[in-house]
C-alpha cells in the first residue's frame, strides 16, 4: 500500500510540474512576442537554493507562476504556501517586487498585461484615480 501511495505522489507532482512548465513555457512566449525582456529560474537570494520563474532585472520585478492551483499543486498545500510566503518575503526584503500569476492569467493574457504595465511604467488607474479623487 505505502508504494502505491509513493507511485501516487510521484506521478501528481509529476503532472503538475509538466503542467507548470507548460504554463511557464506559454507566459516566455508571450513576453517574447510583447519584447518584453526577462531571465529565467534565477537564484536571487545568496545562501538559498529557491529560483524565481521569471526576473525582469532592470525593474527589480520577479513572476511566479503558480501551477496546480485547482488540482492540489505543491503551491496549495501547508508546507508549500509555507515556503511560499517564505521566499516571496524574502524576494521583499531584498527589494524586488514579486507578481504572481495563476494559469488562468497566463491563458487569458493578464498576466502578461500587468507585468507589461509595471515594466512600462504605466500602472492601472485606480477608480478613485480615474475619477480625480486623491487616494
Amino acid at each position: 500500500m505505502r508504494k502505491l501511495l509513493y507511485i501516487y505522489i510521484y506521478c501528481a507532482t509529476y503532472a503538475v510540474a509538466q503542467i507548470m512548465s507548460k504554463l511557464e513555457e506559454k507566459f516566455a512566449a508571450q513576453l517574447d512576442e510583447a519584447g518584453i525582456r526577462y531571465v529565467r529560474e534565477k537564484m536571487l537570494i545568496p545562501g538559498r537554493r529557491f529560483r524565481f520563474d521569471f526576473l525582469f532585472p532592470r525593474h527589480w520585478l520577479v513572476a511566479e507562476i503558480e501551477g496546480g492551483t485547482w488540482s492540489g499543486g505543491r503551491h496549495t498545500t501547508g508546507a508549500g504556501f509555507h515556503k511560499d510566503c517564505e521566499k516571496y518575503n524574502l524576494a521583499l526584503e531584498h527589494g524586488y517586487r514579486v507578481l504572481r500569476f495563476t494559469g488562468t492569467m497566463v491563458s487569458n493574457r493578464t498576466a502578461l498585461d500587468q507585468v507589461a504595465r509595471v515594466v512600462r511604467g504605466k500602472p492601472r488607474k485606480s477608480k478613485s484615480e480615474a475619477q480625480g479623487e486623491l487616494l
